[in-house]
């Protein structure tokens, strides 16, 4: 069996955490010996894992730069004696990659998922220092590869590996009740994001959106679904356009699936993703989507068949494509059904776990000898 151990910083409820979760519980457990250490705190996602009957340890990380998280991470590292470390995200790969060194190191691979130009020229030179230690970066998209190897990591030990989602029901049989917990009427329109309240994420930006459709479309709202450091920003735009009776802030819900199953269309503004869950929840659920036009995104949307793409900040498109889509039900309902059968064909849970297990056996050696080796 090989020896796997998975590090994260938190199992908090977002996108790559989900994604973590899929993949611990779903590997093969007749060929792997999974471990899981969330290095500053568990989370919405630690139940699940541990109802697996997979172990998780806590180091309890409690700063920045934190030498007894490093401590307890290497002590972990050495009594498990894993063949693989897997990280995911800049703290945990930073850490994994600090307490891994030596002949008889485990091999280690890295998660990113985001095109990270949020990061600080120290932390992108701690990502170019350690790439001697990685076996190999895993991307959850061609933008994010694309972002690390003009950073210096070697095309040749990037992997890409997309998200994997779930394709739901297409629509919420109680509707109108799940609309009736933010007041909003059953007969309405409902205009819909899910997920951080984060700069990058540009919600102000689809505000304004809002504001711009509602005065060509009569009877729509805005639902809000998540919460972040950007949510006073966003209520003081709903306040200063004079539409706070037609936006609904729904804050961190564990139903997300559920209320994204109930909009009419789907909206995401950011100026930079990796590949964002979210959309593709809302793509698997047959629900018409509108995004901004960057390259993540065009990875997942094919711009007028499975939804839509305006430019970043273009609040007119986002209402223009919008009420396009508002006015002619034949074509929300043909742009969705496209959006979902892409999700279905292209981006399932399987493919995503299967995906990894070719890349553990091709980093040990550990390749069936029935089974050929593939490009992942």
């Amino acid at each position: 069996m090989i020896k796997l151990l998975l590090v994260i910083p938190t199992l908090d409820r977002s996108g790559a955490e989900k994604q973590f979760q899929l993949l611990a519980t779903g590997l093969p457990r007749n060929e792997f010996d999974v471990h899981v250490a969330a290095l500053t705190r568990g989370g919405p996602y630690e139940e699940p894992i541990r109802r697996a009957g997979i172990p998780i340890a806590i180091p309890g990380k409690r700063r920045r730069f934190d030498p007894f998280t490093l401590l307890r991470l290497r002590q972990l590292i050495s009594r498990l004696q894993p063949d693989i470390v897997h990280s995911w995200l800049f703290t945990a790969n930073a850490c994994t990659r600090l307490v891994t060194a030596g002949r008889a190191a485990p091999r280690v691979i890295v998660s990113e998922r985001c095109v990270d130009v949020w990061k600080s020229n120290w932390q992108l030179w701690l990502d170019r220092r350690q790439i001697r230690r990685t076996a190999r970066l895993v991307a959850n998209s061609r933008s994010v590869a694309e972002f690390y190897q003009e950073l210096g990591f070697p095309d040749s030990r990037i992997v890409v590996i997309r998200n994997g989602i779930a394709v739901p029901q297409t629509h919420d049989p109680n509707r109108a009740a799940t609309l009736a917990e933010f007041d909003i009427p059953p007969g309405a329109r409902v205009i819909g994001y899910v997920g951080r309240l984060a700069r990058q994420k540009r919600v102000p930006d689809l505000i304004w959106a809002m504001q711009l459709l509602r005065q060509v479309t009569e009877n729509v709202y805005m639902l809000v679904v998540g919460d972040g450091p950007d949510r006073d920003r966003c209520e003081d735009r709903v306040a200063n356009f004079g539409c706070g009776h037609l936006v609904r802030f729904a804050g961190h819900r564990s139903d997300g699936g559920k209320l994204i199953s109930c909009m009419d269309v789907f909206w995401l503004g950011s100026d930079f993703e990796g590949s964002s869950n979210s959309l593709m929840e809302a793509m698997a659920a047959g629900v018409p989507v509108v995004a901004s036009d960057i390259p993540p995104n065009r990875e997942l949307i094919v711009d007028g068949e499975t939804g839509y793409l305006a430019p970043v900040g273009d609040g007119v498109a986002f209402c223009q494509f919008t009420d396009r889509l508002l006015a002619d039900r034949e074509l929300a309902d043909r742009l969705g059904t496209a959006a979902r059968r892409r999700m279905q064909t292209r981006f399932s849970i399987g493919d995503m776990i299967a995906a990894h297990v070719e890349l553990y056996r091709d980093v040990t050696g550990n390749m069936p000898q029935d089974l050929p080796q593939q490009d992942t």
